[in-house]
């Protein structure tokens, strides 16, 4: 599914798809200084990046606010924060980066594009935030380590979006080890081996 596909199954204007354009110009402005993503997926950057964020904004819980941990270059919280001005303009999104040079850039794109977003520079395991509607991270870390961030992040009625690659059966396996929970497996549009994890009552196994 392309880009202009997928912004136009959420229901979003032609400004949200100018500030992505936006966004892009962004991201390879800053990317030789601080190296937000790859430079070898610079010249793809709109599938391997924008189109791969688009992809979950459909899948989250517009009730609440949204947090997206590990933030990085943005992806998918300044994109997806990006799509919800125009779908879902009250919806907050918080972007949580430990590198200060990445969160300085997502600051600066936030500010530019006038989003609804807050930046904080910090570790996860040492941040306290009100809990989230939808929790998403890209690539972060493995599914146990997730949900040990998903138990003081997210509401009991929340939803965690977790962007995974080819190995995230063996992920979902180790993590029943030890938590209770729901999920959907769905296809990625951009990436035949990958997979959005859907993932909602999180809690530990009993003993």
């Amino acid at each position: 599914m392309s880009i202009r596909e997928a912004l136009t199954s959420l229901n979003v204007s032609r400004e949200t798809e100018a500030q992505l354009h936006d966004f892009v110009a962004l991201v390879k402005k800053w990317n030789p200084v601080i190296n937000l993503i790859a430079r070898s997926s610079v010249p793809n950057i709109w599938s391997r990046h924008i189109d791969d964020s688009a992809q979950i904004v459909a899948l989250a819980n517009a009730s609440g606010p949204w947090i997206d941990i590990g933030s990085g270059g943005g992806f998918p919280g300044i994109v997806a924060a990006i799509c919800l001005k125009d779908i879902a303009p009250s919806t907050s999104v918080t972007l949580v980066e430990s590198d200060v040079r990445k969160a300085a850039f997502l600051r600066q794109a936030a500010i530019t594009l006038k989003l609804n977003c807050e930046i904080y520079s910090s570790r996860i395991e040492s941040l306290t935030l009100p809990r989230a509607a939808t929790l998403s991270a890209r690539a972060l870390a493995p599914l146990p380590v997730l949900f040990q961030y998903a138990e003081r992040l997210v509401r009991k009625d929340g939803v965690c979006l977790f962007m995974k690659g080819q190995t995230y059966h063996e992920e979902l396996a180790a993590a029943q080890k030890s938590w209770s929970f729901e999920y959907d497996i769905v296809p990625s549009q951009t990436d035949l081996t990958a997979a959005v994890l859907k993932i909602r009552n999180i809690r530990r196994a009993a003993d």
